[in-house]
């Protein structure tokens, strides 16, 4: 059967390289009166791959189905709507993501009326839209991370004009407030400070999903982390695909992250977290703020990538292993005790074993209590996808074994300054392996179990440190 692939408006990697200068507008959610009920005795299952702001989208999916009148399904098998949510950082995420679209086959085969999904970060690349309007038929709807606030529209024409829709911008839209959120916990809290990503790491597609950095008013910032304050929420997580970018987009540009952290401490949330970092606009007032306000945990992550200065500049990463470990010093002498993690890729082309030992010397100096690792995953349009690769992969995974035993290391002693000190843990809730047993996080990121009352999930409770492991902490509730 042919398809008429132009009607769709599909995504252009070379489009989304391009960072316009137009000023991003600011819009409100709105959802039509005709579409306030189409969910109304239905229900619907979003399925979620990738990061935080993965994580944070399918809240605000969840929430506009939700105000459509749709219900959450208990099982995929009881959904009316399914919504597949993507990654593209990595090969593996985007193979498990076509399983499941080859899954969900026989589901729609049983239910015509079953409306499917695709979204998120593989929505926006080129060849993953083509192979779905080829291949994955059965799939109605096919949108980016830039229009989100649309999904409304999208089911009321696969529900009632049985079109299909392929929607995907290759450019970033507005930064649009006020959207509805289905928060998947009571006390902890995603908050988006900005939107997408200017730094072009070579290796890295997300600047081209997520298009260019745009923040959102500190205002409406600010209102939210009230609002979740003021609703008994104990912790946000403020997310960026780099939030020390924050207000760098602006006209008036005196207005930073180190202010907005603050701003948002005036609140009187207990925690504020934040992720992701990029070293090269780590600044003074982002340590001070974290030094000086009482609701700012003493944890930061910092991605490095790598210690070899070669590879770093291959990264376009636009700092060195030097300055890096100088910048590291400062955040560590300006915040005592914070505990810092890192991101490592192992097997970038071109890496050599002189290569491996420089991030591997870099490790040692750094003292991370904690890494994210990878092997290199080329991603298709990224200039690293294109770069000579001559290292085979039992060289990598064995500079990766050799990596992690040493970042193992770094979690068992980050882990062992803690044995004996009482610590404010938020807890989440019963131990995968023992109901008896609660887990949650303490102010330094480390997970911490301990026996105790499940009266006590969603508080925030004292417990004295007895014994650490190298990935979670033993103690008793004082």
């Amino acid at each position: 059967m042919d398809i008429d692939v132009e009607k769709y408006l599909r995504p252009d990697l070379s489009k989304a390289r391009v960072r316009s200068k137009k000023d991003v507008l600011h819009d409100d959610f709105q959802i039509q009166e005709g579409q306030q009920h189409i969910g109304h005795g239905k229900a619907y299952w979003v399925q979620t791959y990738g990061c935080q702001a993965n994580e944070a989208d399918a809240e605000t999916m969840a929430g506009i189905l939700k105000l459509m009148d749709f219900k959450a399904a208990e099982t995929e098998a009881e959904a009316d709507v399914i919504i597949i949510n993507t990654c593209a950082i990595r090969e593996n995420a985007e193979n498990r993501v076509w399983g499941e679209l080859g899954r969900l086959k026989a589901l729609k085969r049983h239910n015509p009326d079953l409306i499917l999904a695709l979204s998120g970060c593989m929505a926006q690349e080129e060849k993953v839209v083509n192979r779905i309007l080829k291949t994955y038929q059965h799939v109605d709807i096919v949108f980016g991370t830039h229009n989100v606030h649309k999904l409304p529209e999208y089911i009321q024409t696969a529900m009632f004009s049985k079109e299909r829709v392929i929607e995907v911008y290759s450019e970033e839209g507005n930064v649009v407030e006020n959207l509805p959120k289905a928060r998947n916990h009571k006390k902890k809290a995603w908050v988006n400070i900005m939107f997408g990503c200017d730094e072009f790491c070579t290796y890295c597609i997300v600047p081209y999903t997520r298009g260019k950095e745009r923040s959102r008013y500190k205002e409406d910032i600010i209102k939210e982390v009230q609002e979740l304050k003021d609703a008994g929420y104990l912790e946000v997580t403020l997310l960026g695909q780099n939030v020390n970018a924050y207000g760098k987009d602006f006209s008036d540009r005196s207005y930073t992250f180190g202010d907005l952290l603050r701003d948002l401490d005036k609140t009187g949330i207990p925690r504020i977290r934040f992720t992701t970092s990029h070293p090269h606009d780590l600044d003074v007032k982002t340590m001070e703020a974290i030094r000086d306000c009482d609701s700012l945990m003493p944890f930061f992550h910092l991605p490095v990538q790598s210690g070899s200065a070669t590879v770093l500049r291959k990264m376009n990463r636009r700092y060195t292993k030097q300055s890096y470990l100088k910048k590291l010093q400062q955040l560590k002498e300006t915040v005592p005790g914070i505990s810092v993690t890192t991101d490592i890729i192992v097997g970038f082309p071109g890496e050599t074993d002189e290569d491996f030992m420089d991030t591997l010397d870099l490790v040692r100096q750094a003292d991370f209590e904690g890494a994210f690792t990878f092997i290199f995953s080329p991603r298709e349009g990224t200039p690293a996808a294109e770069y000579e690769d001559l290292t085979d992969m039992e060289t990598k995974k064995a500079r990766l074994y050799q990596l992690n035993e040493l970042i193992n290391e770094g979690y068992l002693k980050g882990n062992k300054r803690f044995v004996g000190e009482v610590v404010e843990v938020l807890v989440d809730g019963p131990s995968k392996n023992d109901d008896s047993v609660l887990a949650g996080y303490s102010p330094h990121q480390k997970l911490v179990n301990f026996k105790g009352d499940h009266s006590l999930i969603g508080h925030i409770v004292k417990v004295k440190i007895t014994e650490a492991k190298t990935w979670f902490l033993l103690g008793e509730a004082v």
